[in-house]
């Protein structure tokens, strides 16, 4: 799974990078840690305004959704079940560019994961890169409150990252440059995800 990332590149970085305008620039704040269980705003490019980097909330909400308690629950999304579950199939066709530099694994040091091992997981090259979102518009149907969020999609892991994510054995679906304009055109990607990532040990 993925709850803990980072996007430490400055705005203007990721504007050239996704060739994008960054929208509330003035709000956005580069961090090496991201805790999806905070629901922070992170920058996202949707389907809808692909030409725009917008900050959204993390942990998709669904239409029918009373309360943000939901959140917590919807923070990844597996893309193999995406057309099933009730907190995702209304927004198959609302995907997103999640912008990151890097996200956090934990590796099982033990049968019940007592001891862990923290791993960044970057492109070799450090570079800011794209992770496969599906977006929704939520309004609190009784304060009226209306927030943009998202959901990271999630696939079986692949050789490398099994290793490290030892316990669930899944992975984000992590976009190759050429894939971005694919996924947001609403169209299937190939779910071979055996790209060259970077992991480095960090301490617990």
């Amino acid at each position: 799974m993925c709850f803990h990332s980072k996007q430490s590149k400055k705005a203007q970085t990721l504007e050239n990078r996704f060739k994008a305008e960054f929208l509330d620039i003035d709000i956005f704040i580069p961090t090496d840690h991201y805790n999806g269980f905070s629901h922070p705003q992170t920058p996202v490019i949707t389907n809808k305004h692909a030409d725009k980097i917008q900050l959204f909330h993390w942990g998709l909400m669904p239409d029918w959704a009373n309360d943000k308690s939901l959140m917590k629950n919807t923070l990844n999304a597996k893309i193999e079940t995406i057309h099933e579950k009730p907190s995702f199939r209304n927004s198959i066709n609302q995907r997103c560019l999640v912008l990151v530099d890097g996200f956090y694994e934990w590796q099982w040091l033990d049968e019940k994961g007592k001891n862990k091992q923290k791993y960044l997981i970057t492109m070799p090259d450090e570079e800011a890169f794209a992770m496969a979102g599906l977006w929704n518009t939520w309004t609190d149907r009784k304060s009226g409150e209306i927030i943009n969020t998202y959901t990271i999609l999630t696939t079986v892991a692949n050789e490398a990252m099994s290793i490290i994510h030892n316990s669930k054995k899944r992975m984000p679906v992590i976009l190759k440059p050429e894939e971005e304009s694919i996924w947001l055109g609403n169209q299937d990607i190939d779910m071979n995800r055996n790209m060259k990532l970077s992991a480095v040990k960090l301490d617990k």
